[in-house]
């Protein structure tokens, strides 16, 4: 059993990095190997549009083309069991180099037949981990239900399944009082920090086991 995570921030130790090495802890302790990829490591761009995985007959169909730091990676995805994707929220959607690869990843997969299908070789379990400054009060009328909805949709049809998990009103800065600041109250975050985040942590970890378990 090969677990990935794929981890969008930027940041290495921060909230989306720490759920995913929970998810991964939680795999783990069900006897899973795990992978940890971090998108900001890598030089790669979005897709470019070039449709050479969609030529009937072609040796590339179904198979992103482009040759650069991704190639080996979803390489190891195909051979994996199991994907855990986590990005936080930047201007409402996820950071730019999740979506790039989200591009790569899913888009030769994708077939134009109506309804579309799947070209991955297999069914796997996927979890998606968002992480967020905004409450969950907050998610009306913002427009990420419909991004989730999306995103939940894509990985359903490509690979099978879904599970999705929000982490909402994160501590975003170690010192709040170097930010110009004054729409957050830094003693209400660290204080959902330390009481909240530690549940967002089990519920990470409880993925991982999950689909480690099956």
């Amino acid at each position: 059993m090969k677990i990935i995570a794929i981890n969008g921030s930027p940041r290495k130790n921060c909230n989306t990095a720490k759920l995913l090495k929970k998810a991964l802890e939680g795999a783990k302790s069900k006897g899973a190997d795990t992978e940890l990829i971090n998108l900001y490591d890598l030089n790669y761009k979005g897709c470019n549009s070039c449709f050479l995985c969609k030529i009937k007959g072609s040796k590339s169909y179904g198979i992103c083309a482009v040759n650069d730091d991704l190639k080996e990676v979803i390489t190891r995805i195909e051979e994996s069991d199991s994907i855990i994707f986590g990005s936080p929220i930047y201007l409402g959607n996820v950071t730019g180099e999740m979506r790039s690869f989200m591009e790569r990843l899913i888009y030769p997969y994708l077939t134009y037949n109506n309804p579309p299908r799947s070209l991955f070789p297999k069914k796997i379990d996927t979890g998606y981990i968002y992480t967020m400054n905004a409450t969950e009060e907050q998610l009306e009328g913002s427009g990420y239900e419909l991004l989730f909805a999306t995103n939940a949709y894509y990985l359903k049809t490509i690979f099978g399944s879904v599970k999705s998990l929000f982490s909402f009103d994160t501590y975003q800065f170690r010192d709040y009082s170097r930010i110009v600041n004054e729409r957050f109250d830094p003693i209400k975050k660290a204080k959902r920090h330390t009481e909240v985040f530690p549940m967002d942590m089990q519920n990470a970890f409880d993925m991982g086991a999950s689909f480690a378990s099956k």
